[in-house]
């Protein structure tokens, strides 16, 4: 469901952007992105609060103690409130103080910039408010209806598109508007699937300083984390311009889309096995957690070798219909990002069932430190004359390094064994991969840049990592699982 979820979600996404970009107009559709981009800006805490939500309500609900998850949820519901109040709170000062003394907008058009702003910062503290649900929902592995609130936003949204086209008043404004109609309705939602079939989301006053100075902590080093790889990221944007000038930065923005794009499908897959890691954890059962962190690197590693691998091949050809003019360096961007997104995906579930124990501080200072030690080092690189794709080579080092630095620091917390976890997910990602390229590249290597071409090489990718992957990609116990499964799917079709 959270791939179908995904699907529908890009394709209702993809077609409302450009329709919503003929009815308002380019001048319009640039100010609701640059002042809802305002909004956004102060969205990193309630991320990081995102975080430690589903973290301590998948922990209790994995111990069992109804009272605790009550409080815990509770707990969160209230930190949110105030994160929300503090955020608007500085949408209404700061942001107001920005919109009207650094932006450019044109005269006639900052009434509307106004009232834009007004109804984001609306439907962004609805949004943070809406977050404890959505963390117990997934913590309660519900994803199917997850799945079917997510695809009604989208399907809202889709409508919004046709009502502007009939509404004859401010388009802008009421696009605005009506976004944030549909937010409070996707909340309601939650809040009544939640109240009807979880006891712990029924609200009671709760004053636990220590619990919220616990998870505040936590969600103060986990943002440590996430403001690292902004910090690098925005970095790298920022030396690219410096010393390559703007087409650089057109082509590493697009190749940041492909990522993006690519990342969301395996982020909707382990969402779906994220919480029996945390709850193994909680209860102990460490065993079971090894094998489901194991589990989730190698099929997430095999479901975007899957995706990736045609892509790495015709990245040029698909460049070339989906754009039409190709910024240089945007081929060899595109495909370094993919081979980094690849890497991180391997171990995250790591990551998972580290913010499982609540130890954080260290882990989050030393990655991050890693992390953002991209940048000075690809200073120096380019300033040694390397070209402009040397940065995302750099970064992939430097994760591969941040790899086995991240095992390192985990393993007794986790009691995991490091030559067991190589052993069992690194040497059949490997061969995984190694086979999967071969047959691939030589018929890449025969056939024409064009749609047949690409969807031979397609094909050929997609049946070489799916053998590849049974064969080599998983054990014996999950390949009798997965032929068994298959075998009544055919018997039940005849």
């Amino acid at each position: 469901m959270l791939y179908i979820r995904m699907f529908l979600m890009m394709s209702i996404t993809l077609y409302t952007s450009r329709v919503i970009l003929q009815v308002l107009g380019v001048e319009d559709y640039g100010i609701y992105n640059v002042v809802g981009g305002l909004v956004s800006m102060f969205g990193i805490l309630n991320g990081s609060m995102s975080s430690a939500s589903q973290r301590y309500i998948t922990v209790a609900l994995g111990r069992g103690d109804q009272y605790e998850l009550k409080k815990i949820f509770c707990t969160c519901l209230q930190i949110h409130i105030i994160i929300g109040v503090f955020t608007v709170l500085l949408i209404e000062t700061v942001g107001l103080w920005f919109l009207y003394n650094k932006m450019v907008i044109p005269t006639d058009r900052m009434d509307a910039a106004f009232w834009v702003l007004q109804f984001s910062a609306a439907s962004f503290f609805f949004s943070i408010i809406n977050v404890p649900y959505n963390a117990d929902i997934i913590a309660n592995e519900r994803m199917s209806v997850f799945a079917y609130i997510s695809i009604l936003e989208a399907c809202l949204k889709l409508g919004i598109v046709f009502l502007l086209l009939a509404i004859p008043l401010d388009k802008l404004v009421v696009y605005a508007f009506l976004l944030v109609i549909v937010q409070i309705g996707i909340q309601l939602s939650y809040m009544i699937y939640c109240y009807r079939h979880f006891e712990e989301s029924h609200y009671m006053p709760v004053c636990d300083v220590t619990l919220m100075k616990e998870m505040s902590a936590f969600a103060g080093w986990n943002m440590f984390g996430g403001m690292s790889c902004i910090a690098f990221g925005q970095g790298l944007s920022m030396l690219l311009n410096v010393f390559f000038g703007p087409i650089v930065n057109a082509a590493r923005g697009i190749a940041q889309q492909v990522q993006s794009a690519i990342q969301m499908f395996i982020t909707n897959f382990q969402m779906a096995l994220n919480p029996q890691i945390i709850k193994n954890y909680a209860c102990s059962d460490f065993n079971q957690m090894h094998v489901l962190m194991e589990r989730s690197s190698r099929f997430s590693y095999s479901l975007m070798l899957l995706l990736c691998l045609p892509v790495l091949f015709e990245c040029p050809f698909l460049l070339k219909i989906w754009l039409g003019i190709v910024p240089e360096n945007t081929v060899i961007f595109i495909r370094l990002i993919i081979v980094t997104t690849l890497l991180y995906t391997i171990i995250n579930p790591i990551l998972v069932a580290n913010n499982a124990t609540g130890k954080v501080r260290a882990y989050y200072i030393v990655c991050g430190c890693l992390m953002i030690s991209i940048l000075p080092i690809s200073y120096v690189v380019l300033r040694l004359g390397a070209p402009a794709y040397s940065v995302f080579i750099v970064h992939f080092c430097v994760e591969f390094f941040t790899q086995f630095v991240r095992l390192l620091m985990v393993h007794k917390r986790l009691r995991l064994s490091i030559f067991q976890y190589l052993k069992n997910v690194y040497l059949p990602i490997i061969a995984t991969t190694a086979v999967s390229i071969i047959f691939p590249y030589i018929i890449w290597t025969k056939t024409s840049n064009d749609l047949i071409g690409f969807l031979v090489v397609a094909t050929v990718c997609v049946i070489s990592v799916c053998l590849s992957t049974v064969i080599l990609g998983i054990t014996a116990h999950e390949r009798q699982f997965i032929f068994a499964k298959a075998k009544i799917v055919i018997l039940r079709r005849g």
